[in-house]
């Protein structure tokens, strides 16, 4: 039976004798359609018709985002380039093309190529219907020789809903990890409302990781570009904003989230992510591939990430919440198993000894044991908050900042710095201070 495929070429001169060297019987390839852009071609894939797909480096709006969903629908892509352009060939490997050709070969290896991408398994190994068939999948194309993968750590700041302290986590574990001459990079990914800008006195309208995505989906994302979309806070601390407003969610695609943390593992050593509480399915688009998903970039960094931190209230009702959510990160991501993190430890809302009682319950009823307390300091954030400083800077002698200066070391594979000697528990007055601009990481 010949090979059902589709092409989008449109625009080349070689084009029609292309298509008419691939349908003849002796080539085992049969052209079914042939599309005039991006839209036709997506519309044709998710008819079930064809196996693969033929495209040219120039097909308007092609993106990385676009042949996610041809893998997910179960297309094997392969890609046509100008003999010696070498630059299509590259941005064709950085949108997930992995089978790249000249236009000028023969149409017998062409047909080859088509065959060999549909023999070399399934795209995603996932269910159409799985919103997670959208995220990268294990036949991402290797890096190229020029392009080695990063050895940075990616951390994921995760928790359930409730405000448990996700966002002072993730900013005050970048700033005490730059703070141990770690380069870091921090990346605001929560799809329902950001704040790492505000947090840092940063008020960016411009979101630096939408930016990066549409670079990444572009196949143009490289360091000297993620470089003048993060903000420099400290020497060794980099930012890429959030979302301005959480209804710009569609603006973050899981593919190119992907991308840029692979990026940010070649620029930073460290990469710690704030990202958003939900994993549920949207169970009105969960048949529609073409619909982008919310939480498809929670679920890919995730699972993209070298730890997962879940971050938990110390309270009977954020516990309660806590375990639910371990639950269903067992269900949706089997192979992650997150670091707890019980933030605003404190007396009262739990009788007896807060921290035996807490990592009992834990351990009973989410099999999971505490990895890291951090005490309350309700002072020290509120000062830091106020000021759009970190905590390090206006309470250096707080618990809290004692105890995430251990958590950053522990993720960034670093010895315990030494225990600071106890220090007076007043703030530090707010010093003058120039207005941040954006550069290097």
């Amino acid at each position: 039976m010949a090979l059902q495929v589709f092409t989008a070429v449109t625009g080349a001169a070689w084009e029609s004798a292309l298509v008419g060297a691939l349908d003849r019987t002796d080539h085992g390839v049969t052209v079914v359609r042939r599309c005039v852009d991006v839209s036709e071609l997506l519309a044709a894939a998710a008819t079930g018709t064809g196996q693969a797909a033929l495209l040219s480096a120039d097909l308007r709006r092609l993106d990385a985002d676009a042949v996610a969903r041809l893998r997910a629908a179960g297309i094997a892509v392969v890609g046509l380039v100008e003999p010696g352009d070498d630059r299509a060939a590259d941005r064709l490997h950085a949108l997930g093309v992995a089978r790249v050709l000249p236009a000028d070969a023969e149409p017998d290896v062409i047909a080859r190529a088509l065959r060999d991408a549909v023999a070399g398994g399934p795209p995603s190994g996932r269910d159409i219907a799985d919103p997670r068939s959208a995220l990268p999948g294990p036949a991402s194309p290797q890096p190229r020789a020029d392009r080695a993968a990063g050895s940075g750590r990616v951390v994921a700041v995760w928790g359930p809903t409730g405000a448990p302290g996700r966002t002072t986590v993730a900013v005050g574990l970048a700033d005490e990890a730059s703070r141990l001459d770690v380069q870091t990079l921090l990346l605001d990914a929560d799809v329902y409302g950001g704040v790492v800008a505000q947090v840092l006195g940063l008020l960016d309208e411009s979101p630096g990781l939408a930016a990066a995505a549409r670079q990444a989906s572009a196949g143009t994302l490289d360091d000297s570009t993620l470089g003048r979309l993060a903000w420099a806070v400290r020497p060794r601390l980099g930012v890429l904003t959030g979302l301005a407003r959480a209804d710009r969610w569609p603006e973050l695609r899981p593919q190119g989230v992907a991308a840029v943390l692979e990026e940010a593992r070649r620029v930073a050593d460290l990469t710690v992510v704030d990202c958003a509480f939900s994993l549920e399915e949207d169970e009105e688009l969960s048949f529609d591939t073409a619909a982008p998903r919310r939480n498809g970039v929670t679920l890919t960094v995730l699972e993209a990430a070298d730890t997962v931190l879940c971050v938990s209230g110390a309270d009977p009702v954020a516990l309660q919440r806590t375990i639910r959510a371990l639950g269903e990160l067992r269900d949706v991501l089997p192979a992650v198993e997150p670091l707890v993190v019980v933030n605003q430890v404190r007396r009262g809302p739990v009788p007896g000894d807060p921290r035996r009682e807490i990592a009992e319950a834990l351990e009973r009823f989410a099999g999971h044991e505490v990895g890291c307390f951090l005490p309350a300091d309700r002072r020290g954030t509120d000062a830091a908050l106020a000021g759009g400083r970190t905590l390090a800077e206006v309470a250096p002698g707080s618990p809290l900042r004692s105890g995430l200066r251990s958590l950053a070391a522990t993720v960034a594979g670093l010895p315990q710095p030494a225990a600071r000697r106890p220090r007076s528990r007043r703030l530090l007055p707010r010093p003058a201070r120039l207005s941040a601009g954006r550069g290097a990481s």
